[in-house]
């Protein structure tokens, strides 16, 4: 059930604000706000990825963009610090037949993620590295 939620703005800010939420692909206000929220009380409890306490366990996802060659293996290996839920492999990203994307749903402490995502960074041939963290969660849900 929804709920009304009123803030006071003055006029300038809420077009720059209605300017915002359209160039970031919303249709309204209220899915952009509650996004923009939850984004920004997770950055300010957790941080972004280099700055989380080292032993805090995240989960999320790698993304990285590399060239493809015959001879290039896993990135991410199963035997690593950090747990490996699920891998995807694509190649021919785009229109470039040399270009692959691997995405790999991993989890472990904020340092063995650091550690895998900047191994990778400096991987040959990889063109671009992200990690997303997965929304926090007040408990447990299983």
């Amino acid at each position: 059930m929804s709920q009304i939620i009123s803030i006071s703005v003055d006029k300038e800010f809420a077009q720059s604000l209605d300017n915002l939420i359209s160039k970031s692909g919303y249709n309204n206000r209220s899915r952009f706000l509650r996004d923009a929220a939850i984004n920004y009380a997770e950055m300010k409890q957790r941080g972004e990825l280099m700055n989380i306490d080292d032993r805090v366990i995240i989960e999320g996802h790698l993304v990285v963009y590399y060239q493809h060659h015959s001879d290039q293996k896993l990135m991410v290996s199963r035997n690593e610090a950090v747990e490996v839920a699920a891998y995807h492999h694509s190649s021919r990203l785009g229109h470039s037949c040399h270009s692959s994307v691997d995405v790999v749903h991993i989890k472990g402490r904020a340092s063995d993620v650091r550690s895998v995502f900047e191994r990778i960074q400096n991987t040959t041939n990889v063109d671009k590295v992200t990690f997303i963290m997965a929304p926090m969660k007040e408990e447990d849900c299983c």
